[in-house]
């Protein structure tokens, strides 16, 4: 009777736990995609994980991450903070003009689309003021806003409707984060946590980079992201965090440092420019690298180039191309590489797949040119008498003998 008793109690206790969980999915916005739905539905279990196996995660052709500027700010949601009155509106206007026209920012790309700026501390006249200030070409796709719903109140259904007025939506600036939050005077992790979620799923939805400008506290800390303002629920919600420090309030120069989850670690020292009213690169501890293949794999693509195809293990496929190409790359370092610069090697015309046959681990990859043939076909043109072959996008083009 007692065990009866016990199995009744836990029963109830995991229902109570489900139902929690449900009501968590709710707060922070996620709701299940037709995508989601199991074929047949009477086999369905919403409280079942849903797991992939380590192997198969390798092998899954994941989009990579998008940015709204490149290598620094992703999609998603993201936080810059800065002391009152540090410059960090003129850094954002900045911004949303240059991703609004497409231009880098610090000779970095950035990723052209409209850009929504709620300046929601501010009036027309001193936004016009300081848009008349950085540029005398403003974007006819740079949108303004004074007024904007809270978190409780609509904001979220607000920009819903602006990404489908506006399809080519990029960029969405908050500023500032405070004015939008809830009418909550208890500061808790709990609270922050959930605030800054309910942004990110959004961002998240709608593809679009949402970057939340914040303040910092008075207190100084050799951590920066101690420094901002509220508990560290908001920092650990937030895809990338970036704080503009000024070292003296009269001063001209400030770091900005980036951290994030997608984002390198980096540090770029800035200085204002007084006559065009924007944050210029002094130095940026990233430096400015390409976009470009790691050398062992530049030569590999030119290993794939030559043999035109590869079916074998991993460790064939290192032996045979440490024995061509004279290297002494391991296997194992091989297919890391391959996994992770998967996208920048399929723009230079290396393809793979990965699988598991009767118990052993194989490899198949395939080099394709640009034009749709592949590397036998090359061959075979070359030795027809062609004077140009066709070769990734990454090369030029290289006259035949």
């Amino acid at each position: 009777m007692e065990i009866e008793q016990n199995r009744k109690r836990n029963k109830n206790s995991d229902e109570e736990r489900w139902n929690d969980s449900a009501v968590s999915e709710q707060v922070y916005g996620w709701e299940p995609s037709m995508e989601d739905e199991p074929d047949d539905l009477s086999d369905f279990d919403p409280r079942r994980l849903c797991t992939v196996s380590g192997e198969e995660l390798l092998d899954m052709r994941l989009e990579p991450v998008r940015f709204c500027v490149d290598g620094l700010l992703p999609e998603g949601l993201s936080i810059l903070g800065g002391a009152a009155k540090a410059g960090k509106s003129w850094l954002v206007l900045d911004l949303g003009v240059r991703v609004a026209k497409g231009i880098p920012i610090w000779e970095i790309p950035t990723l052209a689309g409209d850009v929504l700026y709620l300046s929601l501390e501010d009036s027309l006249n001193r936004i016009q003021d300081r848009l008349n200030r950085v540029t005398d070409d403003p974007p006819s796709n740079l949108f303004f806003s004074i007024t904007a719903g809270t978190l409780a109140g609509g904001l979220c259904e607000q920009i819903k409707d602006f990404k489908q007025t506006h399809p080519e939506l990029t960029l969405v600036v908050v500023d500032t984060f405070q004015v939008v939050r809830g009418n909550n005077t208890e500061i808790s992790y709990a609270g922050d946590y959930v605030e800054v979620r309910q942004l990110k799923a959004l961002a998240e939805e709608l593809r679009i980079s949402l970057l939340l400008v914040h303040h910092l506290r008075k207190q100084k800390d050799k951590d920066p992201l101690n420094m901002i303002s509220g508990t560290t629920g908001i920092a650990g919600a937030a895809d990338a965090v970036f704080i503009l420090n000024r070292e003296h309030r009269d001063g001209f120069e400030a770091t900005l440092t980036c951290t994030g989850r997608d984002i390198e670690q980096r540090s770029i020292r800035l200085r204002f420019n007084r006559e065009r009213c924007v944050w210029d690169c002094v130095r940026d501890s990233a430096g400015h690298p390409e976009n470009k293949l790691p050398n062992e794999l530049e030569s590999f693509v030119g290993f794939m180039r030559e043999q035109g195809s590869f079916e074998g293990t991993n460790t064939e496929l290192a032996e045979q191309y440490n024995h061509i190409a004279e290297t002494s790359i391991s296997p194992k370092v091989l297919k890391q590489q391959m996994n992770r610069w998967r996208y920048l090697l399929e723009e230079c015309g290396v393809f793979f797949d990965s699988r598991r046959s009767n118990g052993t681990r194989t490899v198949s990859v395939r080099y394709c040119l640009k034009d749709g043939s592949d590397a036998s076909d090359a061959k075979d043109a070359k030795n027809a008498g062609a004077t140009e072959c066709v070769t990734c996008v990454t090369c030029d083009p290289v006259t035949a003998p």
